[in-house]
């Protein structure tokens, strides 16, 4: 079977989140499996780009509205990452060194559909899959079916659509009809949600078979989908959810470089602590305490503004028995909230703003918790990476969280779960954390023995994709 996934993101070429690390795996074991799975996205000018060998393999032109762009199409010549990365160029459009976050990021990623969309059409194979991932390819499944440019190649192509998160939908409006190629005017209903054109909610709508990135996640939808709930119980009969796995190449205690000492399940006491002495001297923290952290977006999806008040608080009920390090930046009021608390707070507290992968892998080495206390989380993988390194997860029971995190007062339970977001719960939590440390039995260890055994690769998952996959082709 020929897979072919279309994304903004994929790690390392480019990364925000969660779907940069998905997108970098699930091909790789796909093709494990006997497949033949590449991936499609953005060529921004990163790091990855400039740091590996490419070739040209196809040169095009599309209209967006009145605008005609050319585009052209490179590969990676090595197949390092395990699987066929291709990038999409337009000069003046994708050639930016960020993912997101410009003003003219409707008219980017459209122009970076029609172009995929050109290039498939022209292959000699049609794939037997394109798998498209959120709103930056939630137009595909409808130029595939209904554009008169591109549905005689591509109509009978099945197309399966991924939700990596819900909030961020794509949303437009109809005075930019336009740059949609021309269709039977009939099914403009399939584009439009609330009066705009909603690249996600047409995906939904077009798509064979839509997925998201967990069952909780899935059934959460149709109560909580910023303005989708209705389409979600609508079409609730093509719907499913696949937990996301991680890449146990890269996450792995074991061989991972980023450690100051690699470690098993055999010695994860001794491992945890020699990655722990690292990080508390670096960030002026006592070894004898737990340390609890935080990586991820700065933002309210995450709770990160309850962070600020419910480790305050925290530090002050405890009497200061837990560190806590936060890893990340975003909302810049809790940003300069931490950076205060480093100075108030001064070893009990300390927080690097900014993204950095080395630091990342050893924080999940050296903390004894990690916190995501979020909102919103369609899957989480931070948890699974905890759960890979011997770190306990302390989380709230939402989404994924939900699916792959269980308290340790249940039966063969291993982390702390809360039901809210609150200040009141995080801080709560903190304390279970802080008597689980203390505990003078066994069974702080036990659990991260045995967490360490959890099996969370792709492999389990990327067999319930090809699955999915079967039964639309």
């Amino acid at each position: 079977m020929e897979i072919v996934h279309i994304s903004a993101e994929c790690y390392p070429m480019a990364k925000v989140g969660g779907l940069g690390d998905v997108v970098g795996a699930l091909p790789k074991y796909q093709n494990d499996l006997g497949h033949i799975a590449k991936v499609v996205m953005p060529m921004y000018r990163t790091k990855f780009l400039y740091e590996n060998e490419w070739e040209l393999v196809h040169e095009g032109g599309q209209a967006l509205g009145n605008h005609w762009f050319r585009y052209s199409v490179i590969k990676e010549k090595t197949n390092k990452l395990g699987f066929d990365l291709y990038l999409v160029d337009i000069n003046g459009v994708l050639d930016r060194e960020k993912v997101y976050g410009y003003d003219d990021d409707t008219e980017r990623f459209i122009s970076f559909q029609l172009a995929v969309c050109d290039w498939m059409s022209r292959w000699q194979h049609r794939p037997d899959i394109i798998h498209c991932h959120d709103h930056q390819a939630g137009l595909i499944p409808f130029f595939c079916k209904h554009t008169y440019a591109f549905r005689y190649q591509l109509a009978n192509v099945s197309v399966v659509f991924t939700i990596h998160n819900g909030q961020y939908q794509g949303q437009f409006g109809w005075d930019k009809y336009y740059y949609i190629p021309a269709y039977d005017t009939w099914n403009w209903g399939l584009l439009d949600w609330n009066n705009c054109i909603n690249p996600m909610a047409s995906a939904v709508k077009c798509a064979w078979k839509v997925t998201t990135v967990s069952p909780s996640y899935m059934e959460e939808l149709r109560h909580a989908a910023a303005g989708l709930e209705n389409l979600f119980e609508y079409e609730k009969g093509k719907c499913s959810g696949i937990i996301n796995g991680i890449d146990t190449n890269v996450w792995n205690p074991a061989t991972d470089p980023y450690l100051v000492a690699n470690y098993d399940a055999k010695k994860v006491k001794e491992g945890k602590a020699k990655n722990k002495e690292k990080l508390v001297q670096q960030f002026g923290f006592d070894p004898n305490k737990p340390l609890i952290s935080f990586i991820g977006r700065l933002v309210d999806e995450k709770a990160a503004d309850l962070l600020p008040e419910a480790i305050s608080q925290s530090v002050y009920q405890y009497n200061g028995k837990a560190s806590f390090l936060i890893l990340g930046s975003g909302n810049p009021y809790v940003e300069g909230a931490l950076a205060e608390m480093n100075k108030t707070l001064k070893g009990y507290v300390n927080t690097y703003i900014g993204y950095n992968e080395e630091l990342s892998h050893l924080i999940y080495a050296g903390s004894d918790f990690l916190l995501m206390p979020s909102r919103v989380e369609p899957c989480g993988l931070n948890q699974l990476y905890a759960l890979r390194y011997g770190t306990v997860p302390i989380v709230r029971k939402i989404g994924g969280l939900k699916d792959t995190v269980k308290d340790y007062g249940e039966t063969d339970g291993f982390g702390i779960t809360m039901e809210q977001s609150s200040i009141e719960d995080i801080t709560y939590s903190v304390g279970r954390a802080i008597d689980l440390y203390e505990n003078k039995s066994s069974l702080f260890s036990k659990i991260t023995e045995r967490i360490m055994g959890i099996d969370h690769s792709w492999t389990a998952s990327a067999k319930k994709y090809i699955a999915l996959y079967e039964s639309v082709k």
